[in-house]
């Protein structure tokens, strides 16, 4: 085997590989300050405020950890920060898609609720005919799949693309 095992070469392949596993801890903290819409503001019994969001603490707080996991903090340098939020708010907006306010009272309405809409390419008023482009905001962006239902997975998908153009080159 010869040279190939030693420990020391690896690591520098790696090093030079630009592949790696460097994840980092994004916050709640964090996303709220930067990504505040994503928070309203509730009165407490005794009349003082609080911040709050929008969707259940539990499945925000899901969504965060799986950003801090997902973006990998050492590929986006400086970006780090702002691309965990641009996933958070993404996943955070199509839970809320799927959430109208409304209890649904059959699988059909729960289903709808869920459902992916384009942009209005055709709306005829007799008759009342709505169709939808879903590729209009997609060809771009085609392999990134669900990022392209909401803007902020769109602007992940473009800065990921950025972020990936870098050479690589392994010994």
């Amino acid at each position: 085997m010869g040279r190939w095992g030693l420990d020391q070469f690896f690591g520098v392949v790696a090093a030079a590989s630009n592949v790696g596993h460097g994840g980092g801890t994004y916050t709640l903290e964090m996303f709220q300050a930067d990504f505040p819409q994503f928070f309203h503001t509730v009165k407490g019994e005794n009349g003082s405020t609080a911040t709050a969001p929008f969707l259940p603490l539990s499945v925000l707080e899901g969504v965060i950890r799986m950003a801090g996991s997902a973006i990998q903090r050492d590929k986006w340098l400086d970006g780090w920060r702002y691309a965990c939020g641009l996933y958070a708010a993404h996943y955070a907006t199509m839970y809320l898609m799927t959430n109208s306010g409304q209890t649904p009272e059959n699988a059909a309405q729960l289903a709808a609720q869920g459902s992916t809409s384009g942009m209005v390419k055709r709306a005829t008023l007799g008759d009342s005919t709505v169709e939808y482009d879903t590729g209009a905001t997609s060809g771009a962006l085609a392999d990134w799949s669900g990022f392209n239902a909401t803007t902020y997975g769109q602007q992940l998908a473009t800065q990921a693309r950025i972020v990936g153009m870098g050479g690589m080159g392994v010994i």
